[in-house]
């Protein structure tokens, strides 16, 4: 085991808008496996999901606004950038290569753990970084069939593990339970309500300004 940096978290998504919720989830994980940092990767364009509301560009633009004071926090613009069908492990791929010593975490919510085995090339991503399944009370783990077999076998007790090798293993980790949909916080400014502590006023400004999710411009 050659790993000689501290593993960092990556947190994947369209974030159409990134939200209180996500950003809680990353630093939560960040202090309790005592990661280097968290990387949020908007993505260009999903594959599982119809397509953001708001560009590439924006999506980008408001997780910069959300992360801009908290270095725990860093705006990953690689999927922005590769402008392709976003799939996780290209990413991974790529952050291996250009970190070959430090250890990935993959950050989940439990509910898109559920639906790991739909992933594009899953198989492989144990490979290339551990899973953290942060945990919310309204979902549970299968007990049987691919996950279940999947869990029994790579899941880990000690986050130690995870700076002490590179990719392979499986935390599941509680986290505070935010009730936050993107879609809702959508559809309120479209109806002219305030999203105000949904989602970051940084975040909220740049919508405004903007005028994204139908708001008019200021």
């Amino acid at each position: 085991m050659s790993q000689t940096h501290k593993a960092i978290g990556i947190l994947g998504g369209t974030f159409d808008p990134i939200h209180m919720g996500h950003l809680r989830m990353a630093l939560e994980l960040y202090e309790a496996l005592d990661l280097a940092k968290v990387h949020i990767i908007p993505c260009y364009q999903p594959v599982h999901r119809k397509l953001p509301t708001a560009t590439p560009k924006q999506r980008l633009a408001m997780v910069q606004c959300a992360v801009e004071t908290e270095p725990a926090l860093y705006a990953d613009d690689r999927e922005i950038k590769r402008r392709a069908p976003s799939f996780t492990i290209d990413s991974l791929f790529e952050m291996r290569h250009e970190m070959p010593n430090t250890p990935l975490c993959l950050l989940v919510g439990i509910d898109a753990f559920l639906s790991f085995t739909s992933w594009h090339r899953f198989t492989e991503i144990l490979n290339q970084a551990h899973i953290i399944v942060a945990h919310r009370p309204q979902y549970q783990l299968p007990s049987a069939g691919i996950i279940a077999d999947l869990v029994k076998e790579r899941l880990q007790h000690e986050f130690s593990f995870i700076h002490e090798n590179l990719a392979g293993g499986i935390l599941l980790r509680p986290i505070t339970s935010l009730e936050i949909s993107a879609t809702d916080i959508r559809k309120q400014i479209a109806m002219g309500k305030n999203p105000r502590y949904l989602l970051p006023d940084s975040v909220y400004n740049y919508i405004k300004e903007h005028g994204i999710y139908s708001i008019t411009p200021i």
